[in-house]
């Protein structure tokens, strides 16, 4: 069992024992979802309101994606962590979404609410399609799926890298039809984890893994919709200004 979500691996429920009968639900896991998805809401409605006042977020946003990512790798590694560290993910990813969001509507009028829009119509029309079964995640579905989201972040990285020196990975940044392209691939690669993640936590409740791992599934579907939105923001942006 595998998910390309780097927070739902294949050994994510491994060695869980569960002794008080107190065990993960898809329930309780949608719950935790909610929950996180407020608290992301809350910060990023913060940052968007004092970037529209005239202050200066460019800190905030840094603080929520370097805190963010930093909180990322605390819960994967120490899982029971996730009830605490879960809640804090969702406030730092909010300041630095809320931020940005503001930053690309200033540019492109609108693009936040079709951003939105985009990401939540693909999560419940791939929610659909995963609980009636038009999408089957088969051994070779989810490693096509991982191999697609390795490449991807094996780029970014060397983007990220060669920026130093001045440089930047060809094509992916531009707005150009092939720029728009690699960007609708992406965007497609991130909305199919979103399918992995729903199956992961749909085994995690029949292995009966324990109750604290509802808020560790609820953090990997964040971290995915984070992705997927951010990706379709990216995506409308290239779109809008290469009119």
């Amino acid at each position: 069992m595998r998910s390309s979500n780097p927070s739902l691996g294949k050994t994510t429920f491994k060695d869980l024992q569960v002794n008080d009968g107190n065990v993960m639900t898809i329930q309780g896991t949608v719950n935790k979802t909610l929950i996180l998805f407020l608290l992301m809401c809350a910060t990023a409605t913060f940052t968007w309101t004092q970037y529209f006042a005239g202050k200066d977020i460019q800190s905030l946003v840094w603080i929520g994606f370097g805190g963010g990512f930093v909180v990322a790798l605390i819960t994967i590694f120490v899982k029971k962590t996730a009830a605490y560290t879960a809640p804090l993910y969702a406030l730092l990813e909010g300041l630095a979404l809320g931020g940005l969001s503001a930053m690309y509507e200033t540019m492109y009028a609108g693009i936040t609410t079709q951003a939105i829009l985009l990401t939540f119509g693909t999560l419940f029309a791939l929610l659909f399609a995963y609980k009636t079964r038009l999408i089957k995640v088969t051994e070779n579905f989810k490693l096509g799926v991982f191999a697609a989201t390795g490449a991807i972040f094996f780029v970014y990285i060397a983007d990220f890298i060669l920026r130093f020196f001045g440089m930047n990975v060809p094509f992916i940044h531009e707005t150009g039809l092939i720029g728009i392209g690699i960007s609708v691939v992406i965007v497609v690669v991130a909305a199919l984890n979103l399918v992995l993640d729903f199956d992961f936590i749909e085994q995690g409740t029949d292995q009966r893994a324990p109750k604290y791992m509802e808020w560790y599934g609820a953090f990997g579907l964040m971290v995915t919709l984070v992705w997927l939105y951010l990706e379709i923001l990216r995506l409308l942006a290239k779109i809008r200004s290469n009119k």
